[in-house]
């Protein structure tokens, strides 16, 4: 085939091969997310269409079967607004990369890119309060090597308020366990930062390294000795969840993943008085309107603010005396209710 005329399967491969991992050098989770969007779309146009997927055009990336992919994701699949958002985003990015290799169809790409995200309630960040954190800590026994990892993970992700990818690829060699105690994590697009170490998550990583095998990279890992995977932290968060929950009804009707340990980690930082700049920063934000988030989300932070408002304001609370009726108004009333003839009226 000419260049003058691109075809689909190169551009997708072109997409996922150099525009994304070369160019931009997205992470692995972006990837995934994009091709798992992409392949959702690609397998609806197999059945709306009525081929198949080898014989998909360019042609078939429209506008229509967008917007009847996008009402399938919501009512056939269920997908809330903000996953159809993400879908969508996915699409989009896509298509921008067509139109930058086949200017002959960019008017109907110019319509997909055109297509709006659809409005979603901003949902307030879901958290775990300082004493239901002190709770969860205290759950998984010391005594043991797989209690001691699972310990070690549970403040190292509340200490840091790193990502699930951050966390499971941290190496021994990315540890500072001297002082200062730090810990360089890699975040998204391959932008490092360096996060302290409570003393208390610091030993705790020492007492796991001391257990570990000497060549091993991965500070979390498996029984078999293998780097801990997603579906091995989210077995151990929910496995204390559970257990944490006999003691705490707080916690019954709860969710734990690595993420609530991260808006927990930020909403202890906010109420500690640490400011949003910093929090962006601790965090790995790209935007402090990302960290901006957490103040629409705390009500004692919200309460204190109040208070202090009532304070300069200068309606500070002031004892109340109880209110005692004059002898002479009621005097007065009693001489009007017993002689009616001096009632005026007008």
């Amino acid at each position: 085939m000419s260049r003058s005329t691109p075809s689909l399967l190169p551009l997708v491969q072109s997409y996922f091969r150099d525009h994304l991992c070369c160019v931009h050098g997205v992470s692995e989770h972006t990837v995934r997310a994009c091709r798992d969007a992409i392949r959702l779309y690609f397998l609806f146009l197999t059945n709306h269409l009525g081929r198949s997927a080898a014989r998909l055009q360019l042609e078939d990336i429209r506008h229509e079967t967008v917007l009847a992919f996008l009402q399938h994701l919501e009512r056939d699949r269920g997908n809330a607004p903000a996953t159809r958002n993400c879908r969508l985003a996915a699409i989009h990015s896509f298509v921008e990369h067509l139109l930058r290799h086949d200017i002959s169809r960019a008017e109907q790409y110019r319509r997909v890119l055109a297509i709006p995200m659809k409005r979603a309630p901003l949902r307030p960040p879901a958290y775990f309060e300082l004493h239901e954190m002190r709770t969860l800590i205290a759950q998984p026994p010391t005594d043991t090597a797989r209690g001691l990892r699972d310990l070690t993970l549970l403040l190292f992700l509340y200490n840091t308020g790193a990502r699930m990818s951050e966390a499971l690829s941290v190496k021994t060699g990315d540890l500072h366990l001297c002082r200062p105690l730090q810990v360089r994590l890699h975040g998204k697009g391959g932008k490092d930062r360096i996060c302290p170490l409570w003393p208390e998550t610091a030993q705790a990583l020492a007492a796991l390294l001391r257990r570990s095998s000497g060549d091993a990279l991965n500070v979390f890992r498996n029984a078999r000795g293998g780097p801990l995977t997603r579906d091995g932290v989210a077995h151990i968060l929910t496995k204390y969840l559970k257990a944490a929950t006999q003691g705490t009804p707080s916690l019954r009707r709860r969710r734990l993943t690595p993420h609530m340990l991260r808006h927990s980690c930020a909403m202890a930082l906010l109420q500690s008085g640490v400011e949003l700049t910093v929090i962006r920063d601790y965090l790995g934000h790209a935007s402090v309107a990302t960290s901006g988030r957490y103040l629409t989300s705390n009500l004692d932070m919200k309460r204190r603010a109040l208070e202090s408002f009532w304070k300069r304001a200068g309606l500070v609370d002031r004892p109340c005396q109880p209110w005692r009726p004059s002898t002479n108004i009621l005097a007065l009333l009693n001489s009007l209710q017993s002689d009616p003839g001096t009632a005026c009226y007008g």
